[in-house]
């Protein structure tokens, strides 16, 4: 497996990020985010690199790992609410005006969309990026994810952290957007176990159901067991079984 390591300067962050590609060029492209606080080298490190290495190694995928800032945004949650979510934006607009070309110019696929995925805070962020911005992607798969951003910010609501709250400006979308046709278009599975430590990622998964159904957005909204813990080892499962359908090998 061809692997690649980068450490590039962002404009809009204003510092070097790190990311790795996995794959040779011409695969489809999937962008897969770390659990909370986790790093670029994660989704290799635990596994998950591993468990994807038939799609990658037969050139069908190509990942691209990011690097996340969570300990400054997300989880800083005695810092400065405003100053927060003015961060993550700017990592947000990092991802989606920087690394997303920069990786497509990597790969050569230029003029398709790519997969996002990740678990745990890594299924918040790829909810996030998909409901933003489905003209970028067209299949999400979010492993043990939320996606109301008052489960990091609580009380406090502004412009921005409603931008980042994929229940609240769903529920407000008006039925002509045109992203609705995106939505509809594209493939949205949302996953999480009914085991330890999965109860505030199960109620979110479950807010998020209801406003898709809402929405007559089509959805496939896969509740595991409760043996089904929020763990690595439920992820690998996970993404092989999703991925299998995504990327069929017939």
């Amino acid at each position: 497996m061809e692997v690649r390591y980068y450490k590039e300067y962002s404009n809009n962050l204003g510092r070097d990020m790190e990311f790795k590609i996995y794959g040779s060029q011409g695969g489809k492209l999937c962008f897969a985010f770390p659990p909370q606080n986790g790093r670029f080298y994660d989704f290799e490190n635990f596994g998950m690199i591993d468990v994807l290495s038939p799609w990658i190694e037969s050139g069908r995928l190509t990942v691209v790992t990011p690097d996340s800032i969570d300990e400054e945004t997300w989880s800083n949650e005695s810092g400065d609410p405003r100053y927060r979510i003015e961060l993550q934006e700017r990592w947000f607009r990092y991802i989606t005006e920087e690394l997303f070309g920069r990786a497509v110019g990597i790969n050569g696929t230029y003029g398709y969309k790519a997969i996002v995925t990740g678990c745990s805070m890594g299924g918040v962020h790829s909810g996030n990026f998909f409901f933003r911005r489905p003209d970028l992607f067209d299949v999400v798969v979010s492993l043990s994810g939320l996606f109301n951003a008052q489960y990091f910010f609580h009380d406090y609501m502004d412009d921005l952290v409603y931008a980042n709250s994929p229940v609240h400006f769903l529920r407000n979308l008006a039925p002509d957007h045109y992203y609705n046709e995106l939505y509809r278009q594209s493939q949205i599975i949302c996953c999480v176990g009914q085991g330890a430590w999965e109860d505030d990622l199960l109620a979110g998964t479950r807010e998020l159901d209801a406003v898709l159904r809402e929405k007559d957005i089509p959805a496939w909204i896969d509740y595991w067991g409760q043996d089904v813990s929020h763990d690595w080892v439920w992820w690998q499962r996970q993404i092989v079984y999703f991925f299998d359908k995504i990327l069929p090998w017939k």
